[in-house]
């Protein structure tokens, strides 16, 4: 099953992203069903699975359907949904559809059960809790702190960047306080600081310095300290 599973998915990857040019995306999205480019990526789906399926009868017929499968993905995609939700939005839903495409045919050969009883345990339920609590969660409540320095940041920047940023670096440093690797930390922090208070030195900007490296600490000390009480829980189930 999963020597299957490789090559659907690889003969996907080659498909949706090696061998789809930027003539062929152009072509789908001025002309939609009409471009000619949307029907050749459908048959160079088909072509790269009857490879990867080394042309056996058993998957022909089914290839077959699978690739019809992926047009009828790229139609609703590319030309129904393509004016109507964001790109990033567009490709998630396409690449969801096209993984419960290959999910079905897997299954069709061979058969897969979901084993609800290692999805539904308390350690996962635990990570799910830290990982909100890393993000969200520590997002506000570092907010809500820094509002006590009654600090206005200077507009110009990307709307919510700040936010994601914390939320990626906390995550960051969550995956290395779990695995152990300490040291990623440290090249973290000194990524930022090159980044971030380079930038702030050579304007000056003593009072958004200090605001900056109070909230970085402050997120620091967060993710770390969940990434801790995490292992620590851990090891109770």
């Amino acid at each position: 099953m999963y020597f299957l599973i490789l090559k659907i998915a690889l003969a996907h990857l080659l498909g949706d992203f090696v061998f789809q040019t930027n003539t062929m995306v152009k072509g789908i999205e001025e002309l939609g069903v009409k471009s000619k480019h949307l029907y050749l990526h459908a048959c160079i789906h088909l072509v790269l699975l009857l490879i990867v399926t080394g042309f056996h009868g058993n998957y022909i017929f089914p290839v077959i359907l699978l690739s019809l499968a992926h047009l009828g993905i790229d139609i609703l995609t590319k030309v129904v949904f393509k004016n109507s939700i964001s790109s990033i939005a567009n490709f998630l839903i396409d690449q969801v559809l096209h993984a419960i495409g290959i999910m079905v045919f897997v299954n069709y050969f061979f058969p897969f059960h979901i084993a609800y009883d290692l999805i539904f345990i308390p350690q996962n339920y635990l990570l799910l809790v830290s990982v909100i609590c890393i993000t969200y969660v520590s997002a506000i409540l570092i907010r809500k702190l820094l509002e006590a320095f009654n600090f206005e940041l200077p507009g110009g920047g990307i709307e919510n960047a700040g936010k994601y940023i914390g939320m990626l670096e906390r995550l960051f440093i969550f995956m290395f306080v779990v695995t152990s690797f300490w040291e990623g930390i440290g090249f973290l922090l000194a990524a930022k600081s090159i980044f971030r208070f380079g930038d702030l030195k050579e304007h000056k900007e003593i009072k958004l310095t200090e605001y900056i490296m109070i909230g970085t600490l402050i997120s620091f000390g967060m993710a770390i300290g969940i990434g801790l009480l995490y292992l620590k829980l851990k090891t109770l189930y």
